[in-house]
């Protein structure tokens, strides 16, 4: 494969034309509104080496690899990648909680191994093979973030990666509108159930969730064998292979967790806030337990973890303390923040929510079950943000874009309060923070 000879000696990859390393290669893709085979001989001229062009005008010397498909290309090399090296793979995907849990893996696995895990979230079509074909012959472990918003994406990621182990963290209502259903998105996540199955070693479940336990067992999985590795939240589970029970959740998670023998039980304080965490520490506890890793290491690891981007942040500001978590939200995940806020035992308590994107037909639906799960836990101050809370049947003060809540806030500002701040990451609540 003349291709990969030259990957192997140009092995950092370029796909951004104003960003191009020395002795880089260049991916000519294409997307909506651009053409990166216009800018091909400009990658060149900057420091690629090669450039990968899938269109014969642009491929003027020998610097130029034609192929038919770049973006394909880009896929198969990744997979071909993979597929030499010794790199234990594990694949995790889920409607909610996967970029958290899996830096929590990779906090847990650390402490042992010499790993590799996606960053920030290059979790799609082109993300995914970007992150394999960093794979270098020292890493053991690579955990491989995998999302999806259509079905059969995750069939594609699973095929370009090849996971050994899996998980999915949980399925909720996220992207209806491109996966039709919670069916959908059911049988889209299942995809990497399907793929271990077939030709991987183990997955992690969470047995608590009737979801996908009923999707593993629909797959093939059969409790008690050794492709499949139980955690549970239910302290009193003697067949889970690592089982957890919240100790405080006040703002910050603490947990107890204990394997099958009693005597192997440790606490974890962690830097996370919101007890639908525990679920994802939990089962980054179970996976380092499973490759081996001491549990004096798996604690430091995770306790040494602070979330970033938005995602489950307590940032105290002069004027108030601001629980973050606006990098995205569905139903699910907005459910379990108000839930949780609610559960807190902290006084002068003041949501800001913004809409939550991508749920066509149901979006309606959905948005005014929100208004009414903060009027059964008594909430008053309430600040919603975007045209589909605007459709909602409520009293609660409404804006149409962040803009003007940021106005209004300037001229009545919150002080001495406990904000929770969710929304979908199109409505920008992160730009609010400065006003707060």
């Amino acid at each position: 494969m003349q291709l990969y000879q030259i990957y192997l000696q140009h092995s950092t990859i370029c796909t951004d034309s104003r960003i191009c390393p020395t002795n880089s290669l260049f991916f000519a893709l294409k997307g909506d509104n651009f053409n990166a085979n216009a800018f091909a001989l400009s990658a060149l001229e900057k420091g690629c080496s090669f450039a990968v062009v899938d269109e014969a005008k642009y491929a003027i010397d020998d610097r130029f690899i034609l192929v038919e498909n770049v973006l394909e290309t880009l896929q198969q090399l990744a997979a071909y990648h993979r597929k030499q090296l010794k790199t234990k793979i594990i694949g995790i995907t889920g409607t909610n909680g996967k970029t958290t849990t899996k830096e929590l893996i990779a906090a847990s696995l650390k402490e042992k191994y010499n790993i590799l895990f996606t960053h920030g979230n290059l979790n799609n079509h082109i993300g995914v093979p970007l992150t394999l074909l960093q794979l270098k012959p020292e890493h053991e472990i690579a955990i491989i973030e995998m999302g999806a918003n259509h079905p059969g994406e995750i069939k594609t990621l699973a095929e370009i990666a090849s996971p050994d182990y899996g998980i999915i963290t949980n399925v909720g209502k996220a992207h209806l509108e491109g996966f039709g259903s919670f069916e959908g998105v059911k049988n889209t996540k299942s995809e990497l159930y399907q793929n271990i199955f077939q030709q991987g070693e183990a997955i992690f479940i969470n047995k608590d969730n009737a979801n996908l336990m009923e999707m593993a067992i629909k797959v093939g999985f059969e409790i008690g064998k050794t492709n499949t590795c139980y955690y549970s939240l239910n302290p009193k589970d003697r067949n889970a292979f690592v089982r957890g029970e919240v100790i405080e959740c006040s703002p910050f998670l603490k947990m107890q967790c204990t394997t099958d023998d009693e005597s192997d039980s440790f606490e974890v304080s962690t830097k996370l806030i919101g007890i639908y965490n525990a679920e994802n520490v939990l089962a980054a506890v179970t996976i380092g337990k499973y490759f081996g890793v001491e549990n004096k290491k798996i604690k430091d690891g995770l306790e040494q973890y602070a979330p970033q981007n938005n995602r489950s942040q307590l940032t105290i500001t002069k004027q108030n303390k601001l629980v973050v978590d606006a990098y995205n939200a569905n139903p699910t995940s907005m459910q379990a923040a108000i839930l949780n806020f609610a559960q807190m035992d902290v006084e002068a308590k003041t949501l800001i929510l913004g809409d939550m994107l991508e749920l066509g037909e149901q979006s309606e639906i959905e948005h005014q079950n929100i208004i009414d799960l903060l009027q059964q836990n008594k909430f008053e101050n309430v600040f919603l943000v975007g045209n589909e809370f605007e459709k909602t049947s409520t009293n609660f003060a409404h804006f149409k874009d962040v803009d003007k809540l940021i106005n209004y806030l300037k001229e009545y500002p919150i002080r001495n309060e406990y904000i929770l701040i969710k929304g979908s990451r199109g409505i920008k609540l992160e730009n609010i923070l400065t006003v707060l």
